[in-house]
């Protein structure tokens, strides 16, 4: 589901910018590094529920109600069992290790119930940064930091794999972390230090290596991702000493068992189970199978449930692989395993009690509760069982707590039968639009990647009508509000059955545009209403002109003078003017003509990077602000014509406005950026002379650079959208 992309950040102002821009009398300042006494701020995630790719569960062996979840760029959790809730454990990374969101693997100490380890590294391209493991000795209230010389994928192909990191067996000072392209490291100190091993597989540039780590009695076995399937290719290795690593004898081959995707180990019958596919997953698994190996004489026993392959009612074929695996720690011969990427029958979960043998699919007979996340519905009337499932765990202290993961939940039981999301306090949507209406009930709505756009009547819960339908968008593209007609409401997105929708009462219900121009099937951009929801404006990347409607939607026209890929931005007082700022020319273009034509204005701004934001201050008209990312942040109060400097800030990723302060003629600003070298969010109440940095050291989450929104009805409420964390607000206490 998290399939969010950052891009670099390189904007350059070149040497023709300082000629052109015209300096305006601007107060000087810097902000105060933290908040003052009387301005610090409580942190809460705007609760939707889930909505991520949940990669990894963990149970600890030991210790009864506790666990650990990891997610592919949303960080990991901790599982509080009094409060029936997962805390977040690493939003005090911040905004240069945007990297480490990703939770490439986790791992437990059996035998010292409060350590935890964690393997960070969403992206392992060229343009990412390294890896790192984090070490606690206190359940992940703190942490100590080993930066890596190689890089980790967790949002890359094979995520849903693992684990790759354990604790030996042997030695709790032991720790193994496996690799995508630099083999396998071990640390003999708990994670302070790492170095290479030797192994006897080469890396290729599948970007796999090491699939995943478990430990069988005192031995160490290794899946590997890079074998071709072929009997000269193992695909699972292991050490019984802890130096020697060794093909196992006698594994599966075969394209159905060529990538070992988890593996659990039964000590009471000493056997180790292990699911396959013939890729890694999450997408493209076609083919897969369950095998099992007593390790007491080397005997392997394939234990598939039921075969990839075959016919479905409608013709099709039953395509799928193998994903999850977890034992019953209370009864031997007791397994679970998941299949993945099962598209036409939907995926499941297979159970054994006699190891292997016959398996029951306790999807045929599940009944799911997603009243606490109606998102969980899609735009229908009933939820899915689940898809993407390759995290799947069985409480050690309760055999009938089974959880699993998908692509946007956890879903757990206690009874076998009935299941609902067992999910609070995660939170993994990649935010991409936030707007706070001035009226109504809802003081929010939000945009997002994969899950599209929901108004929320209420911060504490999952919005109650799940996402905005009519139509279901996948990724939301544009969001915008009349600003003197609050009540309408325009949105763009990426939908099977159209691609924009108005709403007439704030966001609750949507109609769909009765027309859409051709592009938007194929680049659906950002969207906006002037202010009083008389025109529309759309945007379709660089390739494309912007269009226009004047009839909500019924109609559209191309407006030639647009710039290409440029975000259209109305006044907030006259409905005739729009603004928009070409990146590629560093020019300012404006409408007086209710979005008909554009002109350029000012020229010789900051060019050559698409991470940028125009954003103009509530109630007033021509008062734009220009978020130039690297390059400072820029101020015109006469629709665009000139821009100065605003002194008082170094950077400014994303900027927003929110109510004024008691006695403030000028509403609040609330920036993501730096007035030094600290890129944080501040707060400024005198019209950005200063500023209050607002958030802490343990409220970070990584790069938060898409959009930021005080509230217009609460002063000191500021909205924030992350990139895997979800909407995160704040308020002074």
């Amino acid at each position: 589901m998290s399939t969010f992309h950052l891009s670099r950040r390189s904007v350059l102002a070149g040497t023709a910018a300082a000629a052109a821009v015209v300096s305006l009398p601007m107060a000087q300042g810097r902000a105060q590094a933290a908040a003052p006494a009387g301005t610090a701020y409580r942190w809460r995630n705007v609760v939707q529920g889930g909505t991520g790719f949940i990669t990894g569960v963990l149970f600890h062996p030991s210790v009864r109600g506790l666990a650990y979840l990891r997610t592919d760029i949303g960080g990991a959790y901790r599982w509080d069992d009094r409060t029936d809730r997962w805390i977040p454990l690493t939003d005090h990374l911040g905004w240069d290790d945007w990297n480490l969101l990703g939770v490439e693997a986790m791992a437990v100490d059996p035998a010292h119930p409060n350590r935890v380890y964690l393997a960070l590294g969403t992206y392992a391209q060229s343009w990412a940064g390294n890896g790192a493991v984090l070490r606690s000795e206190d359940r992940g209230s703190s942490w100590k930091r080993t930066d890596l010389t190689v890089k980790l994928g967790a949002n890359e192909d094979g995520r849903g794999c693992g684990e790759r990191l354990l604790v030996d067996p042997r030695d709790s000072d032991t720790l193994w972390l496996g690799t995508r392209h630099d083999g396998l490291l071990k640390s003999t100190d708990r994670g302070a230090t790492f170095k290479a091993v030797s192994f006897p597989a080469t890396p290729s540039a599948t970007g796999q290596g090491v699939t995943l780590l478990v430990a069988a009695g005192r031995s160490v076995y290794a899946g590997w991702g890079d074998s071709d399937g072929t009997a000269g290719q193992p695909s699972l290795y292991r050490t019984s000493d802890g130096t020697t690593w060794e093909p196992v004898p006698g594994q599966p081959t075969g394209t159905a068992a060529k990538v070992p995707i988890r593996a659990a180990y039964d000590k009471h019958t000493r056997e180790l189970y292990v699911t396959y596919a013939n890729v890694p997953g999450p997408n493209g698994q076609s083919d897969g199978s369950v095998h099992k190996l007593r390790t007491t004489n080397g005997k392997w026993t394939e234990v598939t449930p039921v075969k990839p392959g075959g016919a479905t009612s409608d013709g099709g074929t039953d395509s799928f692989g193998y994903g999850g695996c977890a034992v019953d720690a209370r009864r031997p011969g007791t397994v679970v395993v998941s299949t993945n990427n099962r598209w036409s029958l939907i995926d499941t979960l297979f159970r054994t009690t006699d190891g292997g043998r016959t398996w029951t699919s306790l999807k045929d007979r599940a009944v799911l509760d997603v009243t606490e996340t109606p998102y969980l519905n899609w735009g229908g009337d009933k939820p899915k069982f689940g898809w993407w499932i390759q995290a799947v765990g069985l409480d050690p202290y309760d055999s009938r707590h089974v959880v699993y993961g998908t692509g946007a939940t956890l879903y757990g039981t206690r009874d076998l039968k009935h299941w609902a999301p067992q999910i609070r306090g995660v939170e993994e949507a990649s935010i991409r639009q936030l707007v706070s209406p001035p009226t109504g009930q809802a003081h929010l709505l939000s945009g997002s990647g994969d899950i599209g756009v929901m108004y929320h009547e209420r911060l504490t819960a999952s919005p109650s009508r799940g996402m905005a339908s009519n139509p279901v968008f996948g990724t939301a593209t544009g969001l915008s509000l009349a600003a003197a007609k609050p009540s309408y409401v325009v949105r763009a997105g990426w939908g099977d059955h159209g691609n924009g929708a108005f709403s007439n009462d704030g966001g609750k219900t949507w109609t769909p545009f009765k027309a859409q121009p051709d592009v938007a099937k194929s680049a659906p951009g950002p969207i906006a209403t002037n202010a009083d929801g008389s025109v529309l404006l759309w945007s379709f990347g660089t390739a494309n002109p912007g269009y226009r409607s004047a009839d909500n939607g019924a109609s559209w026209s191309e407006v030639a003078s647009f710039p290409k890929g440029a975000a259209p931005v109305p006044d907030p007082v006259d409905p005739a003017r729009f603004y928009a700022f070409d990146t590629t020319t560093g020019t300012l273009f404006a409408s007086t003509d209710s979005g008909k034509t554009f002109t350029a204005r000012a020229t010789g701004l900051a060019s050559g990077d698409s991470e940028f934001q125009l954003t103009a201050a509530p109630g007033r008209t021509g008062d734009l602000w220009l978020s130039l990312k690297g390059n400072g942040l820029y101020r015109s109060t006469d629709g665009g014509a000139t821009f100065a400097e605003v002194s008082s800030c170094h950077a400014s990723h994303t900027l927003g406005f929110g109510k004024a302060a008691r006695g403030a003629s000028y509403p609040a600003i609330y920036m993501v950026g730096s007035t030094e070298t600290i890129t944080a969010v501040y707060r400024s109440d005198d019209e950005a002379k200063t500023w209050r940095r607002i958030n802490d050291e343990k409220h970070q989450w990584g790069w938060i650079g898409a959009a930021i929104t005080g509230d217009p009805r609460v002063y000191g409420r500021v909205y924030i959208a992350t990139n895997g964390r979800g909407v995160q607000y704040g308020e002074p206490v």
